[in-house]
């Protein structure tokens, strides 16, 4: 056996809670990080307790079963619980009264140095929440949980295989599934027929390169078919300019969910030859390029997000559910800065705007120097942040630390009295999106509206996980644009371009 200076363990903890506070327990489990086999189990009912009171019991347990293992080993933790991550990573601060002596507890197992955070999804840790599942089950029946009682085992192979295969192919239009299925496909049987590869300017899903200009094995690029905001150049074979499409190409590479397979196909065409004619193997039906993907223009969203108001430069929470903003004298002039830019470029054939007054400020600037109406559609408003509307992200940290904590470490908890999750509006936004995409395919359409649904839809676009929202900056009176193919693909062509404010 590896002598345990040397040793390397996996810990992954996972804690409940039914009801919040309610009746709640731990699981943890210690694994070995090069076979995934499982070296120790523990799970415990703790009665009633919070969600983040069991995760962090179920960390402090993992912990001392691998320092019961191996006292000198270094720990790789990790666990679905965003706060306890964060705050053990040092970087989120640790003010709840119940949480802060088992935090210290957790810290003094084993040197800070040879411990190191990491935050997997839920689904990749199902052998902890079954083994606090289990330990909550047995506390319902009176008992402590045994060893005996332990099925979690089962779920260690699924969890691997889930941490490595990229997923099925699933889910609406714009979701970045189908085509990035059908680019591993083309790259694992090596077709790389240039033809049919897509009229975009720039990479999506199963369009694979390097941004504007960037073509599969320097073929010249089909013509132009994409009268959107960032329309396609004509057939080109050199480099990008660094005009603005290319910029956007650029931007849209850089943010893609695929971009891993996007730099595999690009170094592919720049250093490999032509394959003799024959001599490739053919794709199977219905996967890469050779399959036909969708030519005809796309459903094209440029996103504007709404000039400042007063709550603007003073980050306050301002969504659906507060006092509706008007724009400020600054955002009154970003408004106009973004009306001129997007009427020098000519590309916007419909204006459609959320209800609240901002956007609808914002939308009328673009309108009046478009010679366009605006029609207002109720799935563009922004969040609805309960009683955080109008409040600092300090001062809500103050008031309801618990809440904010709850809606930092999970998209399905809401704001303190009755606001929307993120789970909540990204159905919503979906909805919309997919609304919107039918009935406007082939044509390009400024979608006026806020942060939160912006967001949404480049996360929905790159197939990007929740917590993705917190990673994206996005400024007012920005625009970001993402076109919709009628073949499930997404590309992403820009994000919170503001050079029309400077």
């Amino acid at each position: 056996m590896t002598s345990s200076s040397s040793r390397e363990v996996i810990v992954e903890a996972d804690g409940g809670s039914r009801g919040n506070p309610g009746p709640a327990g731990y699981g943890a489990v210690v694994l070995d990080p090069v076979t995934g086999e499982t070296l120790a189990e523990a799970a415990e009912y703790i009665g009633v307790a919070t969600n983040n009171v069991a995760e962090y019991k179920g960390l402090v347990a993992g912990l001392k079963a691998a320092r019961s293992l191996f006292p000198d080993a270094t720990v790789h933790v990790r666990m679905d619980s965003k706060l306890v991550v964060e705050q053990m990573s040092g970087r989120w601060k640790i003010k709840h009264p119940d949480m802060k002596p088992l935090a210290a507890e957790a810290g003094r197992v084993f040197p800070a140095g040879r411990v190191r955070y990491e935050w997997i999804p839920r689904e990749r840790n199902k052998h902890a929440d079954r083994l606090a599942n289990e330990a909550m089950d047995a506390g319902k029946q009176g008992r402590q949980w045994e060893p005996s009682d332990s099925t979690a085992a089962l779920d260690t192979a699924a969890a691997r295989n889930a941490a490595t295969l990229p997923p099925a192919p699933s889910g609406p239009p714009g979701d970045a599934t189908a085509g990035a299925a059908r680019a591993r496909a083309a790259l694992a049987t090596g077709a790389g027929s240039t033809t049919g590869a897509g009229a975009s300017a720039d990479p999506g899903p199963g369009r694979a390169g390097t941004g504007a200009g960037a073509w599969p094995g320097g073929v010249a690029r089909p013509a132009a078919q994409d009268d959107g905001l960032f329309a396609a150049e004509e057939a080109l074979t050199t480099p990008a300019s660094g005009d603005f499409e290319a910029e956007a190409g650029a931007a849209a590479s850089a943010v893609s969910a695929q971009s891993a397979s996007a730099s595999a196909v690009s170094a592919q065409s720049a250093s490999a030859a032509p394959a003799p004619s024959g001599s490739a193997a053919p794709a199977a039906p219905g996967q890469g390029w050779s399959a036909g993907p969708d030519m005809s223009a796309p459903a094209t969203f440029v996103l504007l997000r709404h000039g400042e108001t007063a709550l603007t430069p003073e980050k306050r929470f301002s969504g659906s559910g507060g006092t509706d903003p008007e724009l400020s004298a600054a955002g009154l002039r970003q408004a106009e800065a973004v009306a001129e830019a997007l009427a020098a470029r000519g590309t916007i054939q419909e204006i459609v705007s959320s209800p609240l007054t901002r956007c609808r400020q914002t939308a009328a600037a673009v309108a009046a120097r478009l010679g366009l109406d605006v029609r207002v559609e109720q799935g563009l408003r922004e969040t609805d942040f309960g009683a955080w509307e109008g409040l600092t992200f300090g001062e809500v940290r103050e008031r309801y630390p618990e809440d904010l904590d709850a809606w930092l470490a999970s998209p399905k908890a809401a704001p303190t009295g009755g606001g929307e999750s993120f789970a909540t509006v990204a159905r919503r936004v979906a909805a919309t999106r997919d609304r919107l995409t039918a009935a406007h395919a082939g044509r390009t359409v400024l979608l006026v509206t806020h942060v939160t649904p912006i967001k949404t839809l480049i996360r929905l676009a790159l197939g990007a996980p929740p917590e993705s929202l917190f990673r994206m900056e996005l400024s007012a009176a920005s625009i970001s644009a993402v076109a919709y193919y009628a073949d499930g693909n997404a590309s992403v062509r820009l994000l919170n371009d503001t050079s029309h404010l400077r």
